[in-house]
């Protein structure tokens, strides 16, 4: 379970509405409702503004959510301990590596990535909270990426305002009831409401798509490249 989702298990057990937590831990509204790791910070402001809330269960699902009587309370240095944990679990976590052909597709395998089973895994250091990889395919970015690379992604949920221009994505776009899945610098169009795909490689020429069209889309997190020695 999430930390979030333990935060709102707690909430809910003591009546407290997001509405109040949001103002006493002086966080945004819908904080409860986002993904991705809580900072040790905010874990900190948590743990000292409901004095009552064990921390081990709070961060490592440990114990039991309430303290008791006879529970004592975990140091701020302690707490630091516990985040730092979860940091490294997110550095050191294992990745899954999918099909893209046998998902039928990006958007069936980010609908349901349980419904598929990976075929294999790999670990990289300091990629921060990641979703999967796939084997690149096509030279539209080479030779920053090149066919077979593994690009591991990170899923974007709100594709309309968590675009970060300039970056590279992975991307499926749907074109007259036709899934297209390219990986692409995303960068502003000059037509509103479009977004214009930009290739490392020169001999491809930039396609403006409107953003309605896409159907899935991942921030490209890293990749990876096996070199295979041969023997004589």
């Amino acid at each position: 379970m999430e930390i979030r989702k333990r935060i709102l298990q707690y909430l809910e057990y003591k009546g407290i509405s997001k509405y109040q937590f949001y103002k006493e831990i002086g966080v945004s509204n819908g904080f409860l409702d986002k993904e991705g790791a809580i900072g040790s910070d905010k874990c900190e402001k948590i743990c000292y503004q409901y004095k009552d809330l064990d921390p081990l269960w709070l961060i490592l699902e440990r114990g039991k959510m309430i303290l008791s009587e006879n529970s004592f309370k975990v140091s701020e240095d302690e707490i630091q301990i516990l985040n730092d944990s979860i940091e490294k679990r997110h550095t050191r976590q294992l990745i899954p590596i999918y099909n893209i052909s046998a998902a039928a597709g990006l958007v069936s395998l980010f609908n349901d990535p349980t419904g598929y089973t990976p075929i294999d895994y790999i670990s990289l250091p300091n990629t921060g909270k990641v979703d999967g990889g796939i084997f690149a395919f096509g030279d539209s970015m080479y030779p920053l990426i090149k066919s077979g690379d593994i690009v591991v992604y990170r899923r974007i949920q709100d594709m309309f305002n968590s675009i970060f221009y300039g970056e590279m994505y992975l991307i499926s776009y749907d074109m007259e009831g036709e899934e297209y899945i390219v990986i692409k610098y995303i960068q502003k169009s000059d037509e509103p409401d479009y977004i214009k795909l930009v290739s490392q490689n020169q001999n491809h020429q930039p396609k403006d798509i409107p953003l309605s069209k896409v159907k899935a889309l991942a921030l490209v997190k890293a990749s990876v490249r096996f070199n295979t020695m041969r023997s004589n």
